[in-house]
């Protein structure tokens, strides 16, 4: 059975994140896709680090508090309520480490764990390819084994922070005669490697962390290796599966943004019309059934059940919900929204959502046939 009321030591807990957060949260700062953005948040991820909230579910050793996964979730809660920036170290610390945790290697985890919580090594994810987005089976960046290590070929694309990473962590295929999901490795590559070319490029809001890498006869020593040669597929499901799930999008991260949407209602007063009231109540029950849903998830986890294909199940819910939240925000403020606010940019990456993290179509088949055992249409 779930509780949803803190034990005596998570309410300690929460009371001292709290009162942390409230004293040395900044105001706002840049956004991290850009350079002088980047860098401002960087102050802040090695502030946490300092005082010993940058990775709290970790072990002591790595830079963690030793928390459980529920004192992960409070964390979350009053990280995002106290107004906190966006974590600009998430690819590493949200979805490496935990792959890290379970494929790495003991020199592996003692090497890369404490340095990406200090943030002193920055991660990118290096997924899609030109011509492999959502079918991740279709790389065709390769690597081929060379005396003391492997060489890289290839190209990634849409690497996200690429610009102003340190390492990337991503699929190249070993075994270009193997069937599509078999045959791949999963590399730990740093970006400053000879042969290695960095290419960010502009989005069309102005930001600038996108990158395309390129691998020209790249040469990585064999630990760079993460899991077993040819066994790739496998942990970059574990890797998947952390960012469609909750380490990802955590719940406090919707219920914070839908407490700032009430309280945007309730401000029009009369004004409110009830058909809007209607969806803003609801934008509110869907964040906490999705708080809900995870809760039950991270029982799962605790009790040694893993989330398996359900973590698409997450993804497709906080996608939506993330673009039900701000475009009830933009409809609420009508000719009062300018370009540069913290809702209109919220809405514009929420579009992105149903994107990343592996598009929603691929999700809804990942449901119906490996949740649901729906036939293969």
């Amino acid at each position: 059975m779930i509780s949803l009321t803190d034990t005596p030591e998570e309410a300690e807990f929460r009371a001292e994140a709290r009162d942390w957060l409230r004293a040395n949260v900044p105001g706002p700062l840049p956004s991290g896709d850009t350079r002088d953005g980047f860098a401002a948040h960087l102050h802040w991820e090695r502030a946490l680090f300092d005082a010993g909230w940058a990775v709290v579910s970790w072990p002591r050793r790595y830079g963690g508090r030793d928390a459980s996964l529920w004192q992960w979730l409070i964390f979350e809660e009053e990280y995002y309520a106290a107004g906190a920036p966006q974590r600009v170290t998430q690819n590493g610390i949200f979805l490496l480490a935990p792959t890290l945790f379970e494929f790495g290697t003991a020199e592996q985890q003692d090497t890369l764990l404490p340095r990406m919580a200090a943030a002193q090594d920055l991660w990118c994810q290096g997924w899609s390819e030109p011509g492999a987005g959502s079918d991740l089976a279709a790389i065709t960046s390769r690597a081929e084994a060379v005396d003391g290590g492997w060489r890289l070929n290839g190209q990634k694309t849409w690497t996200t922070r690429g610009a102003f990473s340190t390492h990337l962590f991503g699929l190249f295929r070993t075994d270009p005669a193997a069937a599509r999901h078999r045959g791949l490795t999963y590399f730990l590559v740093p970006l400053d490697a000879d042969g290695v070319t960095v290419r960010g490029f502009g989005r069309l809001d102005g930001d600038e962390g996108f990158a395309e890498v390129f691998f020209d006869n790249v040469h990585v020593p064999a630990d760079a290796v993460l899991g077993d040669p040819g066994n790739g597929w496998k942990v970059a499901m574990s890797t998947t599966g952390s960012e469609r799930g909750l380490t990802l999008r955590s719940p406090g991260r919707f219920l914070h943004t839908a407490q700032r949407l009430v309280a945007l209602a309730a401000a029009q007063g009369d004004r409110l019309r009830p058909a809007v009231r209607e969806r803003v109540t609801r934008a509110w029950l869907n964040a906490r059934a999705y708080q809900l849903f995870t809760l039950n998830q991270v029982t799962d986890l605790v009790e040694g059940r893993a989330p398996g294909a359900r973590s698409s199940l997450n993804k497709l819910f906080w996608s939506r919900l993330d673009i039900e939240l701000h475009e009830i925000a933009l409809e609420l403020l009508g000719g009062e929204a300018v370009l540069d606010s913290p809702w209109t940019r919220g809405f514009q990456f929420s579009l992105a959502g149903p994107i990343y993290a592996g598009t929603n179509e691929i999700q809804r088949n990942i449901v119906a046939e490996r949740v649901l055992g729906l036939p293969r249409a």
